[in-house]
């Protein structure tokens, strides 16, 4: 069933009407009278409609019910990722929106070779939203996850340290493995956090211990900066009984 994401304000319990981007969108999926969609207003609600008018510039829709969506996981997951090269992070963005991350929050670390300025990191973060908005469509979620920069490695510490699930990813940790921390104790909220192609410095390792993340291992075999996140989030999903 086709899915719109609707601002809040635009939203009502009985009628509701498409327009800009998402009318243009039906139109390409050729939505006539009587046609059933799902409009989410992004904060978790699913209202399930029909289309009683269609117009150049707009789409009618009646509201049927109204229900809170099912596709949001029971742990609110942001991933943080260290600047990669290329359209890597697009990667990252529409795949972890469709596995399930809340958020996701780039930063520059020591080893990072791409480092955007301000002007195009402003334009970057509008191309990643729209990313991450078209992924929630496709995959059904019920809100669309944020994509935000912090300016330094610290800020990014600082804010994924807030989680009640704080880990840092390290190639060379041989000791504490992603399960022995997931399994420690139950928790509700957390932050997964990856390097660039370079991996973290181990003084930005001792960094991330001092401020409160746990230190592991995603295995044997060193993941590129793209693969890591992805594989983390999938581990987490399924250890908490998503899949």
């Amino acid at each position: 069933m086709p899915r719109f994401f609707v601002p809040e304000h635009e939203i009502t319990d009985s009628f509701m009407v498409l327009t800009g981007e998402n009318a243009a969108h039906a139109k390409v999926l050729r939505l006539k009278n009587g046609d059933e969609v799902t409009v989410c207003d992004a904060n978790g609600m699913d209202y399930r409609c029909s289309v009683s008018d269609v117009s150049n510039d707009q789409i009618c829709l009646v509201v049927h019910t109204t229900e809170p969506s099912k596709s949001e996981a029971a742990v609110s997951c942001s991933i943080y990722m260290a600047f990669p090269k290329a359209d890597k992070f697009e990667h990252v963005i529409q795949k972890a929106t469709e596995l399930g991350a809340t958020e996701l929050v780039c930063f520059p670390s020591s080893r990072c070779v791409s480092k955007p300025d301000v002007k195009s990191l402003a334009k970057k973060l509008e191309r990643w939203q729209k990313i991450a908005a078209s992924a929630a469509e496709q995959s059904g979620r019920g809100i669309i996850p944020k994509v935000i920069s912090v300016d330094s490695y610290a800020q990014a510490l600082q804010r994924a340290a807030t989680a009640e699930l704080a880990v840092c990813f390290y190639e060379n940790e041989d000791r504490r493995t992603f399960r022995e921390a997931i399994e420690a104790q139950p928790f509700r909220t957390a932050a997964l956090l990856t390097g660039p192609e370079g991996g973290f410095s181990t003084a930005e390792i001792e960094q991330a211990a001092a401020a409160g993340l746990q230190i592991c291992t995603l295995g044997s075999r060193i993941l590129r900066c793209e693969t890591a996140p992805l594989c983390a989030l999938s581990a987490l999903m399924y250890a908490i009984g998503e899949f």
